[in-house]
This record gives C-alpha cells, sequence and structure tokens, in this order.
C-alpha cells in the first residue's frame, strides 16, 4: 500500500522525479500537492482502496504525507471490517430468532 501510495504521488506530483521525497514530508508544506492536487489524490484513493472519504475526513491528519494516508486507509478498512462484522453477527442472530 505504502509503495502504492508513493507511486502515485511521484508520478502525478513530482513528475516521475522521486528526489528526497520522505514518506512523512508534508504535502502542504513541501508544495508537492495543493487544494486541487488533494481531490485528485482523494479520488484514486476511494478507487484504489475502495473507501468513501467523507468531507469531515479531508483534513491533514489524515492526508498530507504518504505515512499519514496509509494509517487512514488502514482505519478505514479496520473501521469497514469491523462494521461487516457487526452486520454479519445481526444478521445470523435475526436467522435463528
Amino acid at each position: 500500500m505504502l509503495q502504492t501510495i508513493r507511486k502515485f504521488v511521484i508520478d502525478n506530483y513530482l513528475f516521475g522525479e522521486e528526489g528526497t521525497l520522505k514518506d512523512e514530508d508534508s504535502f502542504m508544506e513541501t508544495g508537492i500537492i495543493d487544494s486541487t492536487g488533494i481531490l485528485e489524490l482523494v479520488r484514486f484513493l476511494e478507487s484504489t482502496y475502495t473507501i468513501k472519504v467523507t468531507d469531515e475526513e479531508l483534513i491533514p491528519d489524515n492526508l498530507d504525507s504518504v505515512s499519514k494516508i496509509v494509517s487512514f486507509i488502514l482505519s478505514k478498512q479496520s473501521a469497514s471490517r469491523q462494521t461487516d462484522q457487526k452486520r454479519s453477527t445481526r444478521l445470523s442472530e435475526e436467522t435463528r430468532a
């Protein structure tokens, strides 16, 4: 996942020039991605990882570096799995009743 996101950032915002990009580098502070670029990045993340990024989640804590994006996606996927498990358990209990 980290390499996929890193490659997307390098290919789309650094024009294939990896340079000294570190996974913790702030996209906003370094000027790598602007607000328009964030929207393109979000579309990529949603289609690649089958997640939905809400307006409330469009914050630097989630999307301002490669490492923050990885943590954000893992968190979203974990929450989705927990929701699916609860739904499955509830359906199973309803079927038995």
